[in-house]
Parts: structure tokens; sequence; C-alpha cells
């Protein structure tokens, strides 16, 4: 699908993933209306509509008045590591009801295309890649076993199951994509990469934990820009991984920072829990969409510097 000219709706366009997102999407020359219950960033493109709302709470009209050809679904709400008691009804709220009323919504868009829903890796059975002692990363397929990691996880399958759901009925064409994202890092997170840059850039001490941990750590920006692809590839519906497919342990991290910032001082907590052990199979995404990601680690980590240093002086002005 040609992007120019279309109609797109991003919700959570203010996040980490959304802000890249709608800068490519307006490079192609798209209409974007932007929802995130976050106040308009000021640097935000003037082109792009944006409403602050509470999607938990949204009306069909504020999507169908705009007759959207693509939506990329995108607003959530995470607590990765441990949930506490009143993550509970947040993620009720801001992952459920909200993905629930923005699934509504796209159903009454009468001119809907493709339907992009950013899932996430945390739907696989976390017993397939959580390990008592370090070990060789486990590649996770779309074909792996299921069984949500945390709520976060359960809710965003329940929202891959609903769209599953909606197959079933010939009136709600439109073709609906879900990309299970791994690891994302970039400008403006609270992720472990850009919140160690930080404290990097501040010279103050990294403190780590389980440094054999590997993950799947991919760039924002890419992360945009796969989603774009989904939405342009010829498929009528899919599950898609979305990471790099490089699984990269916490102290090859430290070890790229200390190239940056040689004086660094590290920390190593006392190791406790599992060792997580993973990355994303993307064999299935790279058939759809002949794409894949081209930011490797060591790039990423230096656009984030320089993005941050910026910022500070910026805001030392």
């Amino acid at each position: 699908m040609e992007l120019k000219n279309k109609k797109i709706i991003v919700t959570g366009g203010a996040g980490v993933i959304g802000r890249p997102l709608i800068k490519k999407l307006i490079g192609k020359g798209a209409l974007v209306r932007c929802f995130d219950i976050a106040p308009k960033p000021k640097d935000f493109p003037e082109s792009a509509e944006y409403s602050q709302r509470d999607l938990s709470g949204l009306n069909p009209i504020e999507f169908t008045s705009f007759d959207p050809d693509v939506i990329f679904h995108l607003a959530a709400t995470f607590e990765r590591t441990e949930e506490d008691a009143d993550f509970w009804e947040f993620n009720f709220v801001n992952n459920v009801v909200l993905s629930h009323k923005v699934v509504e919504a796209a159903k009454y868009c009468k001119g809907l295309k493709r339907f992009v829903f950013a899932s996430s890796y945390l739907i696989y059975d976390p017993k397939t890649y959580l390990f008592e002692n370090p070990a060789e990363p486990v590649k996770l397929s779309e074909s792996g076993k299921i069984d949500t990691r945390n709520i976060c996880g359960a809710a965003k399958y329940y929202t891959e199951k609903e769209l599953e759901f909606m197959d079933n009925f010939a009136e709600y064409s439109f073709s609906k994509i879900s990309a299970r994202i791994f690891r994302v890092y970039g400008r403006n997170s609270r992720d472990f990469i850009s919140r160690s840059i930080r404290v990097a850039i501040n010279k103050q001490e990294i403190k780590t934990f389980l440094e054999e941990n590997s993950f799947d750590y991919i760039f924002a920006d890419d992360v945009a820009e796969g989603l774009i692809k989904l939405s342009e590839v010829d498929i009528k519906k899919g599950v898609f991984n979305l990471g790099t497919g490089k699984a990269k342990k916490i102290k090859e991290v430290m070890q790229i920072l200390k190239q940056h910032f040689p004086e660094i001082k590290i920390t190593k907590s006392e190791d406790k829990g599992l060792y997580e052990e993973n990355s994303a199979d993307m064999s299935g995404f790279e058939k759809a969409t002949g794409w894949k990601p081209e930011t490797d680690l060591e790039k990423g980590v230096e656009e984030l510097i320089k993005y941050e240093i910026q910022k500070q002086d910026k805001n030392r002005q």
C-alpha cells in the first residue's frame, strides 16, 4: 500500500516508537492524526493532528470522522520487571479496556484497510527463555508456545485474539497485523540502555545485575520502520516478531558504553533471579516484507548519546 495521501491514525503517538513513526509517515506524505494521553510535545510535527485523550473512554466518532486508511495502535503501559499491586487495575484500564475501545472504533471505520497492533514478546512462555544459569539465547518464533509472562503480556495477547476473532466476520474486512516487539530502546525512553546513557553522561555510577542476561535490543526508529513495512506489504493478516534477531548481553552493552565513557564506574549487584536469554526469530518478518532492522546496537547507542548530550545542552540554555 502506498502511504502518500493516506489518512493514518496513530495511538500513543507521543511515545518512544510513536514519534519516529509519525515523522516517517509524514515523510511519506501521509495525513496523520495522533492520540496520546500525554500533552503534545513541544517539537511535535505541526502537520500532524494531535489529540490529548485517555483512549479508555474513546468515542468511535473520533476515529470515524477522520476516516483512516490505516491505524497503528501503539498506546499501552508497561511494567516489565516486577508488576506491583497497583499495576493490576492500571493494566486493565490502559491495556485491556483501552485496546478494546480502539479495536471497537476501528470496526466502524468504513475506509479502513489495515490495523497494525504493537504487541509484545512477553506473550511467549517464559519457561522457554528463563534459566537458572546463563545459557545460549533462544530464538523465539511466532509458532512458539504461548503462556504470557505477566498481566501486561496477557493484555497484549488478548488484543491479538480480539483482532483474530474479528476475522470471522466479513463486515470487518480490513487486514489485521500484530507485531510482537522485543526490547525497545530510543529517544526519551526509560529503558535500561537509555537510562544508563543518561547516568554515564552525568558521570554517575551505573548499577547492573545479571550481566549474562541476553536481550534482543531494537532501536525505536527501526521499530517504526518495521511497522510501516507491515502496513505497506500485501498481506491479509498475521503475527510477526519485530526485533533484530540478535541477542546482546548486558555486559556487552556496558562494553559499548565504556568505549564512549572510559572513566565510567559500573557496579555489579549480587546475581539473584533467573537469566533471560532470547532473541527474535525474524525469518517470518523478513519473508513477508523483504526488510530487516538496520541499526546495530553500537550505532543506536551512539545516536542516543548524541541526542542526550544535545538535550542536556538545550536544557541549560
